[in-house]
């Protein structure tokens, strides 16, 4: 009964991964990256000012991720732009996020069940995008094992990593913002899942292909539908980071107070602050008045 099973499991997960992703998960990605681009403080304002400018954020928000990895290839960052179809494809969702009479479609996307299905069919999205970067990186550098896992992330969260830039187009500077610093689930999730698709691609995972792309997605879909139905932005890997980080890299709050422990008291009490040393201004100023009181 287990060798059915595990033959009807890998047929399963052979058949998902051989689902194209173009027009209908496309368009989901699509609806769902303008979607949030909407979401950003004045954005509608911005698309009535400057119509080319909200749809330069729009593209940076559906193809981000393809323009960081043709850079770090050696490529193009305009070569996914060839490709009519989704271009035109993506064009269309932003004028109706934006523009449509009465704001019905974004009513319409923005229901919360039918945008549970839309970040679902993202996801899968998402993780061919992941897959389909740490294989192209392969293929060019064969042993390039960071070339691999850096493909790979920005292919999946290549519009976070963007984030600063499409702010700029917006007229918005927010450094503290930096994805880098400060990582959603979507970006840490799509790091995670680069490492385990280069060490399949590098046949240090004994997993295929299919069944990787079948069960991380299912991940992907669980974890991003449960966290935009409840409005949640904790990260699943919350609990393990705990745990791991300090551990390995050090407790920031610790290390900083018992820096101060060491070091505080005995600085308190050898250190006296000598008096302020006048300035030559200040003791002309003295000078003056006690001139003016022996007068008076």
């Amino acid at each position: 009964m287990e060798l059915p099973g595990a033959l009807q499991l890998g047929e399963l997960a052979a058949a998902f991964a051989a689902v194209p992703v173009f027009p209908l998960f496309d368009t989901a990605y699509f609806i769902v990256s303008v979607l949030y681009l909407k979401y950003e403080p004045g954005a509608v304002e911005m698309s009535r000012r400057s119509p080319f400018a909200s749809w330069l954020c729009a593209m940076l928000h559906c193809f981000g991720s393809y323009i960081l990895a043709d850079l770090l290839l050696g490529e193009s960052p305009i070569h996914y732009f060839s490709n009519n179809s989704s271009v035109i494809l993506a064009t269309a969702v932003w004028y109706l996020m934006f523009f449509c009479p009465m704001n019905l479609f974004y009513k319409c996307v923005s229901f919360l069940p039918v945008k549970l299905i839309f970040v679902a069919m993202k996801e899968v999205v998402r993780v061919r995008k992941i897959a389909a970067g740490v294989h192209h990186a392969h293929h060019q550098y064969h042993h390039g094992w960071f070339i691999m896992l850096a493909t790979g992330w920005v292919k999946g969260s290549g519009v976070a990593l963007m984030s600063n830039f499409e702010q700029l187009l917006r007229g918005v500077w927010k450094p503290e913002t930096n994805e880098i610093l400060h990582m959603s689930f979507p970006t840490k999730a799509s790091l995670y899942g680069t490492v385990l698709f280069t060490l399949q691609q590098t046949h240090w995972l004994p997993v295929s292909e299919a069944n990787l792309i079948f069960f991380f997605t299912m991940f992907m879909i669980v974890c991003k539908v449960f966290m935009t139905a409840t409005h949640s932005h904790a990260s699943p890997f919350a609990p393990v980071e705990g745990f791991i980080c300090p551990v390995f890299f050090g407790s920031v709050s610790s290390g900083h107070t018992s820096h101060h422990n060491q070091h505080g008291p005995s600085h308190e009490a050898s250190y006296q602050p000598h008096p302020p040393v006048k300035s030559k201004e200040e003791l002309n100023e003295g000078t003056r008045k006690r001139k003016a009181k022996k007068a008076e």
